[in-house]
């Protein structure tokens, strides 16, 4: 084999593999700023920001800033509106931490120049139609492979949501029974909650401490997470505010509808698994049943023909 070709691929997979690393970032590393706040909350001294700077990881000092420099020129050579949608992906999927618009403009390059030369270089060792084709394969697949793993990003987040909805709302209706201002019972949800709506409604809270209005603030957070289930519960609260109704008996209303959907929802998935499971079973289970089952026979009577 090729020495030339063998170290160009390990130089284009390492690249790609530094890739990744750098644009998802490791969850248990905190960031600088982060830390420094933390610490003056804490009434701890004065960090030195360097210690914080070498105690972070090399992908947040090197790799980072450079794929961010890159984002940054690769961000005014594209259309805004496609910078828009992937700023509203990244807020739908909770902006994830090392999930930018730049980093993610570098990522599509990246892989695309990646994976594209890795098969540039099986190309320039065995020209043929079918590596050319799989240049071009495989320079598109590095390109929207971040636009995929956002959109799971985004699926997964808005899933945990829909599941989430039912259960906040009957908690809101029983703190606003007890006496509980509906402002009160959102911040003490997303205080004491956990998941994907607390964390929602901890972005609702900020925005209401800083003059936003509760219902713009909740609007805001429909429009982030873009679940119909959401957009109902905060037109409901919309309208109940405008027109003097109870908030109490607007928010047991929601619950029992949201139950409903829940329950719905759980039947249309049920009544989806025999289609789903029909082609697993005709095309992988029931030929290798038949051949365990006719397969002895068959080959006795092939046996008595010939014999």
């Amino acid at each position: 084999m090729n020495l030339q070709l063998v170290l160009g691929s390990i130089a284009v997979i390492g690249a790609f593999a530094m890739l990744v690393w750098a644009v998802t970032g490791r969850k248990d590393e905190q960031p600088v700023s982060i830390a420094v706040h933390s610490s003056v909350r804490r009434g701890g001294a004065q960090p030195d920001l360097r210690d914080h700077a070498l105690a972070s990881g090399v992908g947040d000092r090197t790799i980072g800033p450079a794929m961010e420099h890159l984002g940054a020129r690769l961000r005014d050579l594209h259309r805004s509106g496609m910078v828009a949608s992937l700023s509203r992906k990244i807020r739908s999927a909770g902006s994830p931490r090392g999930w930018t618009v730049e980093r993610v403009l570098a990522a599509k390059l990246i892989g695309a120049v990646g994976l594209g030369g890795l098969m540039v270089l099986r190309f320039t060792g065995s020209p043929s139609p079918f590596n050319g084709v799989l240049v071009v394969g495989a320079g598109l697949f590095g390109y929207f492979l971040p636009d995929g793993l956002l959109d799971a990003k985004v699926n997964a987040r808005q899933d945990a949501v829909r599941r989430e909805v039912a259960s906040v709302i009957d908690q809101l209706a029983v703190m606003v029974r007890a006496g509980l201002s509906i402002d009160a019972a959102v911040v003490r949800i997303a205080q004491s909650g956990q998941g994907a709506l607390a964390d929602e409604l901890q972005r609702v809270v900020q925005d209401m401490r800083v003059g936003v209005g509760r219902l713009d603030a909740l609007a805001a957070m429909a429009e982030r997470v873009d679940i119909p289930e959401l957009r109902g519960f905060v037109a409901a609260l919309t309208q109940a505010d405008r027109l003097g109704v109870p908030v109490s008996d607007t928010l047991r209303v929601q619950a029992e509808e949201m139950r409903v959907k829940q329950q719905q929802a759980a039947e249309e998935q049920a009544m989806k698994l025999p289609v789903k499971i029909l082609f697993p079973m005709v095309l992988c289970i029931l030929p290798v049943l038949f051949i365990v089952l006719l397969g002895p026979s068959a080959l006795r009577i092939w046996e008595q023909f010939r014999g």
